[in-house]
């Protein structure tokens, strides 16, 4: 019984030390080099300010807009 609970103590210890000095992640595999991991849409700035330009474009294109007021206001 003592040899089992040393094994599973050795395998705990194992895994920990994996996990705190083990190899990292490479930054093509967590998404492109921008830092801390993958970027969903919704974080990427430069997707928010073309999305953001369009809608402008797309509001200014319709006849009668002339006041830039808030529909949702």
């Amino acid at each position: 019984m003592i040899y089992l609970l040393a094994l599973i103590g050795l395998v705990t210890l194992a895994v920990l030390f994996w996990k705190a000095f083990g190899p990292t992640p490479t930054t093509a595999a967590r998404g492109g080099g921008r830092g801390g991991g993958a970027v969903g849409p919704d974080d990427d700035p430069e997707f928010l300010w073309r999305v953001d330009r369009e809608n402008h474009r797309r509001h200014s294109d319709r006849p009668g807009s002339d006041s830039p007021t808030d529909p949702d206001a």
